[in-house]
């Protein structure tokens, strides 16, 4: 890796955006995989729903949140295309058969939790539950939307980690995403949890990666709690590989803490809830060494 990362065209078209720092480089990487606002009319054909009610089911903002990254050496890789509409952080073949006029392939995942759930590759509710479509897809609809926006998104991903990897000898990839404040609520009297931070209970990454995310976020007075609702996706599942020298936390925060999830709007306080976001990756970019080094 003896220079930048190549950037790709930043326009709202192409599937996603990189954003590499000025050198040095630090052996992080930062994503985004669910804060595309990409709703473009291929994508929209046959959806009932309005762009606000699929946008429910974005990590809204939380590219901007991270935005930070490449100033302390770190790329961060933020999809540009919508979760309801194609989900990076799925397996690529994760469909629901009753979504689609013909016969799915047998080697496509169709009895997953996520799909059962209705949350596969191509969704078929947003996260309040409601139907996406009017109309059933073609099998040949998912492959392009699986072929143009998912796969290039993991082709960047698995090329940063590579070229991090072969440098520095390990990668630490923190996948950064959002969940609604019902889905961490306890009791009314109770505090609500601000982050959840995923490491498929120690499975993903060193524990002293998690410890050292989770003490930085407690000590600007965040709750924090692991892997609970949240122990991580495809993202976390498929590239944490301790063992293989690369690291994957996933990191959940919560949306009220930043924006109001009714209008999809940044609160007054985004700025602050930002800039402690830039202490979490200045402390990660610069102790990392020390963490899995």
């Amino acid at each position: 890796m003896d220079g930048p990362f190549p950037l790709p065209e930043t326009q709202e078209s192409t599937p996603f955006r990189l954003y590499v720092p000025e050198r040095p480089f630090s052996p992080v990487v930062f994503t985004s995989p669910h804060s595309g606002r990409m709703y473009s009319d291929d994508l929209m054909a046959g959806v009932r729903l309005c762009p606000l009610n699929l946008r429910r089911s974005e990590d809204s903002f939380v590219d901007e949140l991270f935005g930070a990254a490449p100033e302390h050496g770190a790329p961060l890789l933020a999809a540009n295309f919508p979760r309801a509409l194609c989900d990076a952080n799925r397996e690529p073949w994760e469909l629901d058969q009753s979504m689609f006029v013909d016969r799915l392939p047998d080697w496509v995942n169709t009895t997953s939790v996520r799909v059962s759930a209705g949350l596969g590759t191509i969704a078929k509710v947003v996260a309040s539950g409601e139907v996406i479509y009017n109309t059933k897809l073609t099998f040949a609809e998912a492959e392009r939307r699986i072929y143009t926006y998912w796969r290039p998104f993991h082709d960047a991903l698995a090329r940063l980690i590579g070229d991090i990897k072969a440098r520095f000898g390990y990668c630490l990839l923190i996948d950064c995403h959002s969940m609604p404040s019902s889905s961490v609520a306890r009791r009314p009297t109770e505090r609500k949890i601000d982050f959840v931070l995923g490491d498929l209970h120690g499975a993903s990454c060193g524990h002293r990666v998690t410890r050292a995310a989770e003490a930085c976020l407690m000590s600007q007075g965040f709750l924090v709690r692991r892997n609970d609702p949240y122990a991580g996706g495809y993202i976390t599942r498929h590239y944490g590989r301790p063992g293989g020298d690369v690291h994957v936390l996933q990191i959940e925060i919560a949306r009220s803490l930043y924006m109001d999830e009714t209008r999809i709007e940044r609160l007054a306080e985004f700025p602050v809830v930002r800039q402690r976001m830039t202490h979490l990756i200045g402390t990660l970019t610069r102790q990392v060494h020390e963490l899995i080094g």
